[in-house]
């Protein structure tokens, strides 16, 4: 358990979207249960004055990843839709920094960090410890994960603040070694508070 964060730390929110929750178009198994533990490292981050990133997939309606057009998933998050909304119990700060990715209809980004001038931004902050949740652990956070890492950030994942799409049985356990062997710090009791 981490008890503050202060210079240098970072808070990365991957996707907290309504159509990567119950109800949604792409909905992860039990995907709203990360917004209270994310938003108790909100204010963790906003009490010692930590940047806070939030990434969202964003696409067009004719995006390369969905089914019509020979993708893996159901049209998702697409731009100016509720599906597309944050959660509306995610709290994040109007101050947070939204990180938009996959508009480009022909081109998928998984990760927050590809072609998006984040690792750029957080370096620019002063960040150089990152903490990482959201959604899903096995596809956006994974990808996010592993590229903070390449960039160079010390990387936690805040485990109970994530959960996988699993399409594949253990897909979750897989993405976390990865991640895991990509560098990244796998915090398992990461609830601020408890």
């Amino acid at each position: 358990m981490v008890e503050q964060l202060g210079n240098g730390d970072g808070l990365l929110i991957v996707d907290v979207q309504n159509d990567f929750c119950p109800g949604g178009s792409l909905a992860v198994p039990e995907g709203d249960e990360v917004v209270p533990v994310l938003n108790g490292w909100i204010a963790l981050a906003r009490k010692a004055g930590v940047p806070i990133y939030a990434s969202r997939d964003w696409h067009p309606a004719n995006h390369i990843s969905f089914h019509d057009r020979g993708g893996p998933w159901p049209p998702h998050c697409i731009q100016e839709t509720q599906g597309a909304a944050f959660h509306p119990d995610l709290q994040l700060p109007e101050d947070a920094a939204i990180i938009s990715k996959g508009m480009d209809p022909d081109r998928d980004q998984y990760s927050a960090f590809d072609d998006t001038e984040l690792g750029e931004r957080m370096r620019d902050a002063g960040v150089t410890r990152l903490w990482v949740g959201g959604l899903a652990q096995d596809v956006c956070v994974r990808a996010s994960v592993i590229d903070g890492a390449r960039e160079a950030f010390e990387v936690h994942l805040l485990l109970p603040a994530t959960r996988p799409v699993d399409a594949t049985p253990g897909d979750g356990d897989r993405a976390v070694e990865d991640m895991q062997e990509a560098g990244a710090v796998i915090e398992r009791s990461a609830e601020p508070g408890k």
